[in-house]
């Protein structure tokens, strides 16, 4: 999955008084889109440096390490910001596109998705929600800070389930009515007041109209195209197993075998991993546990 980047070492903990030093990235973006080195092939990108940017370094808020650099993004862009890239052999890439991309080191593209989720999440909360002061970076913690009300704001991280049913020798496999195309799983976001089991069976009668059985967890992701914390599940269709699509979500939801199972075409996602665990036969029924929780 994105996170998994071993022998790499990803450090979230948050450092206010960081400063940036030549050789850390720097994460520039504007409207979805990254400022960033790609190779003639475009299979290999980087990030720029702290040392060709010295405009973008006052007051530079640290987002989080890798492998002992840190990476950083400017408190303001600067106004000549496209010709300084322009310079740099920078390219301005679209966050939407990367994901089937290929593009790689992996560590990066792990990289790309938690700034996404950061720069986000900042872009979202210039402003307070309570009195509309303007917000700064908290001095002590990664939060934004109101000056005026004296509130604090976290980033968010939105929970949400994936759902493998299982029917015997098949899996459910879904594609929405709006998104990329791809196999997907049943997901949704958890409401107020449920558990994760309680939206488990919530989305899997929504999206299809069946009932399960036999919940069971396997795994969860950062997932930062949505600020999500996604929490994977197993469970199996309890009795009937005609599906009754929600056709305003959904414009795919079939019963497919384990060998016909067509994977996404890069292995980042948690959904991708629960299909390829299914389809390579490591999960096949209520007993089945993956390796490592038995």
């Amino acid at each position: 999955m994105i996170q998994d980047i071993a022998p790499h070492v990803f450090h979230n903990e948050f450092h206010p008084d960081a400063a940036p030093k030549g050789d850390d990235r720097l994460i520039l973006y504007r409207d979805g889109v990254f400022a960033l080195h790609l190779s003639e092939d475009r299979q290999t990108m980087d990030f720029p440096r702290a040392s060709a940017f010295p405009e973008a370094l006052e007051h530079a808020v640290y987002l989080f390490e890798m492998d002992g650099h840190a990476w950083f993004t400017p408190a303001r862009l600067p106004d000549n910001l496209d010709r300084l890239c322009l310079e740099q052999g920078l390219e301005w890439v679209p966050f939407a596109g990367m994901r089937r991309s290929g593009t790689g080191p992996k560590m990066h593209m792990f990289a790309l998705y938690t700034a996404y989720h950061l720069m986000e999440w900042y872009m979202d909360n210039r402003y307070c929600g309570r009195c509309s002061g303007k917000m700064e970076p908290d001095k002590t913690e990664r939060a934004m800070f109101c000056p005026a009300c004296r509130r604090k704001v976290y980033p968010r991280i939105n929970p949400a389930v994936i759902i493998g049913v299982i029917n015997g020798d098949s899996l459910l496999l879904t594609r929405y009515r709006n998104g990329n195309g791809m196999n997907a799983l049943v997901a949704g976001f958890t409401e107020i007041g449920e558990t994760f089991e309680e939206t488990v069976r919530r989305e899997v009668m929504e999206e299809t109209g069946l009932r399960v059985r036999n919940i069971r967890y396997y795994k969860s992701q950062p997932w930062g195209i949505a600020a999500d914390i996604l929490a994977g599940y197993y469970c199996e269709v309890d009795g009937d197993d005609q599906i009754r699509m929600d056709q305003n979500e959904l414009r795919y939801a079939q019963w497919v075998q384990r060998e016909e199972i067509e994977l996404q075409p890069q292995p980042y996602s948690l959904t991708n991993e629960m299909m390829q665990e299914f389809k390579e036969g490591r999960i096949r029924s209520s007993l089945d546990l993956p390796a490592g929780l038995k």
